[in-house]
């Protein structure tokens, strides 16, 4: 902690006298509470309780009207106990470029940034509540017609003790015509050697295919959202000490809607154990939901945002899980509050206030 800050200082020390020139200073402050209580009855995602705050403040550099950003801060993650114990602190630092729907990040940098959140099969709500920052690179396209996204994390650094992990994400979504759009994910997970590790000790593989059709139907009805996608989750990985690859294959299905401040979520999956090499490597290697090892899997969320505005998203959720022979039940409350300075400028626009909804990250 002393070290932190002692950086944030030194960065504030070195900004002032660009400052000073005219430059513009960027800065915006993200915080979360969430609580979430977890029962059900097996083994993989066991019955636990998340409870904790997280904040995350930034401070920068804008130069050239916004394109280019020079970011630092932290991700302070305090779980909820009778001390202060527990915490973990990361830091923020990232060049961000931004131009005519062209966005790079090179750094530690925040999830956030992302054009859109990756599922559940592909990372899991607690990596989400655990891992708010990357680590690596992020280039995106967005227009009117969708986006494209490719994201590099450096998960783990090799030490005698620790594999080499890092994992590469792609996302695309393009509208077709009408109601239609296609897109989907494509993931690898790559789990490497400790230095001076025994020979029996191998490099092993997980790659996610993910190809999606969506329907946007919200026009047709009187809900403000609706929407329904389908397609398939093609696996493919590899402990190479067993010089085979295992190919499990998914269905998988996704519902939404909204109306007003109610909002329903179905997902549906079935086929084989998305993560055979689980059981050896747990979430070093798969960083999905557990629940997907089953041959069929349903997931149903409700949730009512109490508040939901461009600065806070205050909603109240509960999640039924239904998976071969067992069943779940979680019940969470989160709250995000965000602001940064081009939000501050506008904060007396009530029109453009009214038109605005901050996205939940949980």
């Amino acid at each position: 902690m002393p070290k932190l800050t002692a950086c944030i200082l030194a960065l504030a020390a070195m900004l002032l006298p660009l400052v000073a020139v005219g430059q513009e200073v960027d800065w915006n402050v993200d915080a979360s509470v969430v609580a979430n209580n977890r029962e059900g009855g097996d083994e993989m995602t066991p019955d636990q309780t998340f409870m904790f705050t997280r904040l995350a403040g930034e401070v920068g550099l804008s130069l050239d009207g916004g394109t280019h950003r020079l970011m630092a801060g932290a991700a302070w993650y305090q779980p909820m106990r009778d001390d202060c114990g527990g915490y973990k602190v990361l830091p923020t630092v990232y060049y961000n470029y931004r131009k005519d729907g062209v966005e790079l990040a090179l750094g530690m940098l925040p999830r956030t940034l992302m054009a859109e959140k990756a599922p559940t099969y592909l990372f899991s709500d607690s990596l989400n509540y655990l891992t708010p920052n990357v680590r690596g690179a992020l280039a995106q396209y967005t227009c009117d017609k969708g986006h494209a996204m490719v994201l590099l994390d450096w998960r783990q650094m090799q030490t005698n003790t620790r594999r080499e992990a890092f994992n590469v994400l792609l996302n695309g979504q393009r509208h077709i015509a009408g109601d239609l759009w296609i897109g989907g994910w494509a993931q690898l997970n790559h789990l490497a050697k400790r230095k001076n590790a025994p020979e029996d000790e191998g490099v092993n593989d997980d790659i996610s295919i993910n190809p999606m059709a969506r329907l946007d139907l919200a026009r047709h009805t009187s809900l403000d959202k609706l929407t329904l996608e389908a397609g398939a989750l093609i696996q493919l990985q590899r402990a190479r000490i067993e010089h085979e690859w295992r190919t499990p294959c998914r269905f998988v299905a996704r519902a939404n809607a909204r109306w007003r401040w109610l909002e329903a979520t179905e997902e549906f999956s079935t086929g084989k154990d998305a993560f055979p090499l689980y059981p050896a490597f747990g979430s070093q290697l798969n960083l999905g939901d557990p629940y997907y090892r089953y041959k069929t899997y349903s997931r149903t969320d409700v949730r009512a945002h109490i508040i939901n505005n461009r600065f806070v998203d205050l909603s109240a959720s509960l999640m039924f899980h239904a998976a071969t022979g067992v069943t779940g039940f979680w019940q969470q409350v989160s709250c995000r509050f965000y602001l940064d300075s081009r939000m501050w400028k506008r904060r007396t626009d009530k029109t453009w206030m009214k038109q605005q909804k901050l996205n939940s990250i949980f």
